[in-house]
């Protein structure tokens, strides 16, 4: 039985006590036949009960006198004779009341037993809930949000943080108050863990610990959020791997916090700690992994470019100084022109090896001019025939255009060794926000990530940059390789260009 239960008016409490009443004398009145109605008393403990379990003890010693009443002057006589000093008169009323305390004790029992279940359905499912972001890869700032928001509708509070714990000061990581009452404070705001605040004693202590600014004259917000109208605050540890990471508050602005909210949010903390650990652990192995890449780029780009300034522009150099020692052999030397366009055919073959060498290292197109242009030379140079398709003005960041430019280099390398197919259509739509990316053929399908097919290569890269990576390849239905890859729009100047390029 919930708390709203309780709350039930009074008429409510009398209708239902009259209802039941006289179902339990109709029913004793035609069980009357089969054996004396005395032996059917017990029947109005069904009445009794519903008005303990809605309304408490004195309802239901209300509800007893009068079933005893009502069951004296319908099935004894003579009827409605009943004296206080008569034995059998005080031991109907004593019976009567003994019955209405025993059931609203287990009344009580059954709603307290009904509420710590509900707590705890309520409890698992916001933990479920915090658990399904964790693993749906949510980032650590969702899973912070998902997890104040939960504590807060968990407790009934208005307010819920959670801050973490820096050198000299905490910072909010998530937040969460009543829609119609929103706070002042910010993510990401700095305060200092003040002594003499819930956050403050739980910092110092390591301790669930509770304020209340009610009945004293201090004008300070007892949360440590630096909030003017919260009257009360509660704080609780959360801890990872034995240090003190941080701490979890819930704040009331005009009544007090119930008792056991430092206990009930404790509990909760140290149940979620796991989920905050997991959100962390996954935040890292993702900016781990986006170092790797952004590492090996860079390491390419230098690599291209050493090629290119170095034994390119030699093999350029040694290409014009054979050309001049061909225009100085003698007209006459025919075996020796001969050999000259040998060396020099073998030399621009090997030029010609070189430049695309470094092109699959890392192309100076893109470095130089960005994804647009890049993409115009990878589909001119594509075997299969493509419709390209760019909605890209201006810039991206440099990892981004790495990973977009990649994506499309393997699957026209991927489409042209193994699908078959006699068209390409490739398109490039750039927001403030995304950059999604499609490679779309004819061919004959069927392409699966775990066959090596260098699909599971660009998977990783595209979500090592936080990317969506999707594979659609049906037998005889071609081949659709899609990306979206998170652009921060302060990098991209966007013009809202659309056009149609052929390659």
């Amino acid at each position: 039985m919930s708390n709203n239960s309780r709350r039930w008016r009074p008429v409510e409490g009398v209708l239902v006590g009259i209802a039941g009443i006289a179902a339990a004398t109709l029913a004793i009145s035609g069980l009357s036949h089969v054996a004396p109605a005395s032996s059917f008393g017990g029947l109005y403990v069904l009445a009794i009960l519903p008005v303990a379990l809605g309304w408490g003890f004195r309802a239901a010693l209300a509800a007893a006198i009068v079933s005893a009443v009502v069951f004296d002057y319908f099935f004894f006589d003579p009827r409605l004779d009943i004296h206080v000093e008569d034995s059998q008169d005080l031991a109907i009323v004593a019976s009567s009341a003994t019955i209405a305390y025993v059931v609203s004790a287990l009344a009580r029992r059954v709603r307290q037993r009904a509420d710590e279940a509900a707590a705890l359905a309520r409890e698992q499912a916001a933990l479920r809930r915090v658990a399904t972001a964790v693993a749906r890869g949510a980032p650590p700032e969702k899973v912070f949000a998902t997890v104040t928001e939960e504590a807060g509708r968990l407790l009934a509070c208005e307010v819920t943080a959670m801050c973490r714990f820096d050198v000299a000061a905490m910072t909010v990581v998530g937040l969460w108050s009543a829609p119609a009452r929103p706070l002042d404070v910010r993510l990401g705001s700095q305060l200092p863990p003040d002594p003499s605040t819930a956050a403050g004693l739980v910092l110092a202590n390591g301790r669930p610990a509770r304020l209340d600014r009610r009945g004293t004259d201090s004008p300070r917000d007892p949360s440590g959020l630096d909030a003017e109208d919260i009257e009360s605050a509660v704080g609780a540890p959360i801890s990872l791997e034995g240090r003190l990471w941080g701490v979890m508050i819930a704040a009331a602005r005009d009544d007090p916090l119930p008792a056991n909210t430092e206990n009930r949010l404790a509990g909760f903390s140290e149940l979620v700690a796991t989920a905050v650990a997991n959100a962390e652990a996954q935040s890292q192995l993702a900016s781990s992994r986006a170092r790797i890449v952004a590492t090996a780029d860079a390491t390419r780009r230098h690599i291209e470019r050493n090629l290119h300034d170095g034994a390119q522009q030699r093999l350029i150099s040694s290409a014009l100084q054979l050309r001049a020692a061909q225009a100085a052999a003698p007209p006459d030397a025919g075996e020796l022109q001969d050999r000259l366009n040998v060396v020099a055919d073998e030399l621009n073959g090997a030029l010609e090896d070189l430049r695309e060498t470094a092109r699959g290292i890392h192309p100076a197109v893109l470095a130089e001019g960005g994804l647009r242009p890049a993409l115009k030379a990878l589909s001119r140079r594509s075997a299969v025939p493509v419709r390209l398709n760019v909605q890209v003005d201006g810039r991206l960041p440099d990892h981004i255009e790495v990973a977009a430019y990649y994506v499309v280099a393997e699957s026209l390398t991927n489409v042209a060794k193994h699908a078959q197919a006699s068209i390409i259509d490739v398109s490039a739509c750039a927001s403030s926000q995304v950059l999604t990316v499609q490679v779309h053929d004819d061919g004959r399908g069927g392409a699966n990530l775990a066959r090596g097919s260098g699909l599971l290569g660009l998977k990783d890269r595209v979500e090592a940059v936080g990317g969506r990576f999707s594979l659609q390849s049906r037998e005889g239905d071609g081949t659709r390789v899609s990306v979206a890859l998170p652009v921060d729009r302060l990098s991209l100047r966007q013009t809202a260009f659309s056009g149609h390029d052929d390659g």
